[in-house]
């Protein structure tokens, strides 16, 4: 038993046993300067291609994504009260909603209005789960239903990591496959994986930055990076913020209300498949601390926040979580300063020409590692709880959810669309909830 001879000393031991002892840097743990400016720089590498790729594909600029992204980040980790380590960049599943509002004649003032809606969205389903609590979670989301959900999350990117490593321009035909492009990804993750293995000190949780940094210079030295964005870009550039009454005078548009309002739901369940991967790598429980409430709030502020200066809509994003359970590193302050240096590169244009010069094989082999990480934290969670895949309705439980999940299935409801993550989760709730115990077999 232990024994504290005064009030000091138990206070001490509170604070340690509050501590994880199994990460580096805990939650509220400030790295020393020059190594703050690292790790902070080496999230940024990772959530900076996703980040400014949804504005270049519905043609925003750049620049507004990267200060949006820092800002949401920033105002995300202060109502969190600085307790959840969770980058927020640009939403992938806005896309397709902001392209039609955008096409069908709202044009970009209604595609804002509509990333404003689903923030508000947040807010409302936040404001449900405070008056409600959220102790039916534990019902619905039980570990054979998590662990099968988080593995999905990380398995369902490896697609993408694959076509980045082996694709000109990352779109898999015959005729865009490169040999090049997956040697050097394969280079890429090697260098990774061997600085990860065999570093020691500061270098040893800088692997990701290392890697990164290292595939680069070698696809310089065989010709794969295209410098031209780089030489046009200028040092210093204002992006052009499309703020309601100083841009342009808003309208209510309906279109923008009915088409990007539900996409709020599908990344709602991705918020929560991200915080039940954050839960396991930081072993915390961030549904009852800050509560599911606080986080959804927060993630509907980041949006709000982007719409109003002509942003797109925020999420967390996998790849962060990644680093986070690869380094062992989960301060907030390390997320908060990779989100000011993302403020900080939107308005310098040569250091953001650089970084989106990162050729695709450089983020694929990267990928192959972190979203394997990711996929390994659900494995491990249906280790930790022991789950017994001797009974039927474990096996058929996880089994859907893998290859619903996996596969890329997808139910449409008009402008709405439950795909991948989103309908794997919502059949897994669904499964869990209406199965018996036990298989009338196994009952014999």
């Amino acid at each position: 038993m232990l024994t504290f001879k005064n009030e000091e000393q138990l206070k001490m031991s509170v604070k340690e046993v509050k501590r994880n002892p199994d990460v580096v840097l805990d939650i509220h743990e400030k790295p020393p300067g020059i190594q703050w400016f690292g790790l902070s720089l080496q999230h940024l590498f990772t959530m900076f291609g996703a980040t400014v790729l949804v504005p270049i594909l519905v043609g925003l600029n750049p620049g507004i994504a990267l200060v949006t992204s820092g800002l949401g980040t920033l105002l995300y980790i202060g109502i969190t009260k600085g307790k959840i380590p969770a980058y927020l960049g640009s939403s992938f599943a806005f896309i397709t909603p902001m392209l039609m509002v955008i096409k069908n004649g709202g044009g970009y003032p209604a595609a804002f209005q509509g990333a404003l809606y689903a923030g508000l969205v947040y807010w409302i389903v936040a404001l449900v789960i405070k008056m409600i609590g959220s102790d039916w979670l534990d019902k619905v989301l039980p570990p054979i239903v998590v662990g099968p959900v988080v593995m999905v999350i990380g398995l369902s990117l490896s697609g993408t990591a694959a076509n980045q490593a082996m694709y000109i321009g990352a779109t898999a035909a015959p005729e865009n496959y490169s040999v090049t492009y997956i040697l050097v990804a394969l280079a890429t993750l090697a260098i990774t994986i061997i600085c990860n293995m065999y570093l020691k000190g500061f270098l040893s949780l800088i692997p990701i930055l290392i890697g990164i940094v290292s595939g680069y210079v070698i696809s310089l030295m065989v010709g794969i990076v295209d410098l031209s964005g780089v030489e046009a870009a200028a040092w210093f550039q204002v992006p052009n913020f499309q703020i309601p009454f100083v841009s342009y005078k808003p309208a209510f548009s309906l279109a923008a209300l009915a088409t990007m309002a539900p996409i709020a739901f599908v990344t709602m369940s991705e918020h929560i498949g991200h915080l039940m991967v954050l839960n396991k790598i930081t072993t915390r429980n961030f549904f009852k601390k800050p509560g599911l409430s606080r986080t959804i709030f927060a993630d509907g502020a980041a949006t709000i926040l982007a719409s109003l200066l002509g942003g797109p809509p925020a999420t967390s994003y996998g790849e962060n979580i990644g680093v986070l359970a690869l380094t062992r590193v989960h301060s907030v302050f390390v997320i908060g300063g990779a989100a000011t240096l993302a403020i900080l590169f939107g308005f310098i244009g040569k250091v953001s020409a650089v970084i989106l010069s990162i050729p695709g094989p450089v983020i694929g082999g990267i990928s192959f590692l972190l979203f394997g990480v990711i996929a390994s934290s659900g494995l491990r969670i249906l280790i930790d709880n022991k789950i017994d895949f001797d009974k039927k309705r474990n096996l058929i439980i996880s089994s859907v959810i893998l290859v619903i999940g996996i596969g890329g299935a997808f139910l449409e409801f008009g402008s709405l669309t439950l795909s991948g993550m989103s309908l794997a989760t919502v059949v897994g709730i669904i499964l869990n909830l209406v199965l018996p115990k036990q298989a009338k077999s196994e009952t014999n």
